[in-house]
């Protein structure tokens, strides 16, 4: 699965490790992620996410 950099802070969204402090547990694909997740970092939407 690939791995997703948030484009204003640099966070990355690893689907091997998810976003556990978001509920997201590991294994979920980025593409899989609801649509009103955000950014743990900066609260970017995932519209501001390019793959690594």
């Amino acid at each position: 699965m690939d791995r997703w950099v948030c484009e204003p802070c640099g966070w990355v969204y690893d689907p091997a490790e998810g976003d556990p402090d978001g509920g997201i547990e590991p294994g979920v694909a980025f593409e899989d992620l609801p649509e009103d997740w955000v950014c743990p970092v900066c609260g970017a939407t995932k519209d501001m996410f390019s793959k690594e």
